[in-house]
């Protein structure tokens, strides 16, 4: 068992594990409450799911992750992408809200923590790693957009039918001469508010005040009956425990829909808490976040709720708050056990627009353009990914983008080890041998070369490598006699990789070359001996260091074993 509460921040630095680090979470905490009880309401709508099924997902389900999980910032809870893919698969098995529905959400949500743990005990984990600084900034970017855009429907008290962003975009242009002003009023003031609060009042929690002052507003000015639209009557009570009453043939039925839900959260929850853990400079233990994941969909099967997913949205909202640690978390769930007992009367008062208001500058706070700047400014090929990313994220989803998002991550690593930088040494107008792009008609100095070759030799770039070698030999200004390689960077030779370089070994030894390696690590010569290169070269020509390499041969002298 895991017990992440404080972050593990040394007593004193004024961090998490202080008091007032204590206290600053736990009024992040109810400040995230404020903002979030609301939103997961709205995703139980989604979800097609009774609308305090949405309360539930923050009580119980909150509380195992931040004892099994490891990130201090992921807020695991409802999620709009895990939510509309229950409803968009379990409708034709059951009415929604029905309690067949319900049941089959429930199921979906235990097959989804089984495959979860199947994660954790395989160590899947490793998933994060391809998912580089560029491709989390551009999720986030795509994130922002795409939330940003879906809260601009209660803004503008426009209804929309579709959940894809480009046709909610299209539906709210399309209905802006139907929008109705005191919504759009209202949303422009919160939204103003808060962004400007953020640069005069950074540490006030205006989510927080507008929340209690709209419900109040709203409570005693009737605000419904002027056609601004509020949250309306919740129900309250504790969720009851027990397991989904489902038969095997449905479970069956369900394993597909809980295997999306598997995609999507190992991917969003993997790109959320590594952004995050990146923007603080932490570590993240992905696979206690996957136990965790697992733990918190272990009891929301059990206590009524559905799917819950690490959420982009409510981390950042998490964060804007104040939260550094589980312990915000903790306490939002306190807040919503109280309001599920006493406090849920109030809450139907609070105007829709009000909390599409909230989440709107959430959403652009996630839109990180010094990053994306930076990105430009020093890799333009990084910044496309980054870029890509983000419109995949918002044209085809998030799921779909972070998938493509890894496999560009992927392809664009494999073009760096496809054609990586290779060099030589060339001597200057001084006489001094100098590093320069590898150029055939070149030589590093009479009957010499030295030649660095910048990746791993494998099936994908070795005829590059054969294909400098002979180029350099056949143009060589005068008959080449040794061919000195700098290994440094290469650290694995594969099959195909070692079967050319025996046939170009063979081709150099008919012509009179030698060919002398220098910077040979341990690992690089364990394959060397395993492919039989070691024995094709002699080792009287493998080198530790490349000055050993070249002072061996400088001037003709034969090769001397290497130390």
């Amino acid at each position: 068992m895991r017990i992440n509460l404080f972050g593990g921040l040394r007593p004193g630095t004024g961090g998490p594990g202080t008091g007032g680090g204590v206290a600053r979470n736990a009024l992040a905490g109810a400040v995230l409450a404020s903002m979030n009880i609301p939103q997961v309401l709205g995703y139980a709508r989604i979800a097609g799911m009774p609308v305090v099924t949405g309360l539930y997902t923050v009580l119980l389900p909150l509380v195992a992750f931040a004892v099994f999980g490891s990130s201090r910032h992921l807020v695991v809870a409802a999620d709009s992408a895990t939510a509309a893919i229950l409803f968009g698969s379990l409708p034709a098995m059951a009415a929604p809200t029905s309690e067949k529905y319900v049941a089959l959400v429930g199921m979906v949500a235990l097959l989804t923590a089984g495959l979860l743990l199947l994660a954790r005990i395989f160590k899947l984990g490793f998933l994060a790693d391809f998912l580089s600084r560029t491709v989390l900034v551009g999720f986030l970017a795509g994130v922002g957009i795409q939330v940003g855009i879906a809260m601009l429907t209660d803004m503008f008290g426009i209804a929309t039918q579709s959940h894809r962003t480009l046709v909610q975009a299209w539906e709210i242009l399309s209905g802006l001469r139907q929008a109705n002003l005191p919504t759009l009023l209202l949303s422009v003031l919160v939204v103003a508010a808060i962004l400007l609060g953020r640069r005069v009042v950074p540490r006030v929690p205006l989510p927080l005040f507008a929340v209690v002052g709209t419900i109040a507003a709203s409570a005693a000015f009737h605000l419904a009956q002027h056609g601004i639209a509020v949250i309306g009557p919740v129900p309250g009570g504790l969720p009851s425990i027990g397991f989904p009453d489902v038969t095997w043939s449905e479970t069956l039925a369900l394993l597909p829909v809980a295997a999306s839900c598997f995609v999507m959260i190992i991917t969003q929850s993997a790109a959320t808490s590594g952004a995050f853990a990146e923007r603080y400079h932490e570590s993240v233990d992905e696979n206690a976040d996957i136990l965790g994941l697992s733990a918190a969909n272990a009891v929301a099967a059990v206590s009524g709720a559905f799917v819950v997913n690490g959420s982009p949205t409510q981390t950042a909202m998490a964060d804007r708050a104040g939260a550094r640690s589980q312990i915000a978390q903790l306490v939002f769930a306190g807040v919503v056990l109280l309001v599920l007992l006493v406090l849920t009367g109030p809450l139907q008062y609070l105007p829709r627009c009000v909390l599409a208001a909230i989440v709107f500058t959430i959403a652009v706070g996630m839109i990180n353009l010094p990053a994306l700047r930076d990105i430009h400014r020093e890799s333009p090929g990084e910044f496309y990914l980054a870029v890509a990313t983000a419109a995949a994220v918002v044209a085809i989803g998030v799921e779909q983008g972070i998938l493509l998002a890894i496999a560009l991550s992927l392809f664009r690593h494999v073009r760096h080890s496809y054609r990586p930088h290779t060099m030589m040494l060339a001597p200057d107008p001084t006489g001094r041998w100098l590093p320069v792009p590898v150029a055939p008609g070149t030589e590093t100095a009479p009957g010499l070369i030295v030649y660095r070759f910048g990746a791993d030799l494998f099936y994908a770039n070795h005829s590059r490598f054969t294909g400098d070698v002979r180029a350099l030999v056949e143009h060589a200004p005068t008959p080449v006699r040794w061919f000195v390689v700098d290994a440094g960077a290469i650290t694995d030779i594969d099959f195909s990789a070692a079967r050319s370089m025996r046939e170009l070994l063979d081709d150099l030894a008919r012509q009179g070359v030698g060919m002398v390696l220098g910077r040979v690590s341990l690992y690089l010569r364990s394959d060397m001996d395993r492919h039989g290169i070691t024995a094709a070269i002699g080792e009287a020509r493998i080198f530790p260091t490349l000055h050993e390499a070249i002072a061996a041969v400088h001037g003709g002298a034969p090769a001397s074993p290497a130390p």
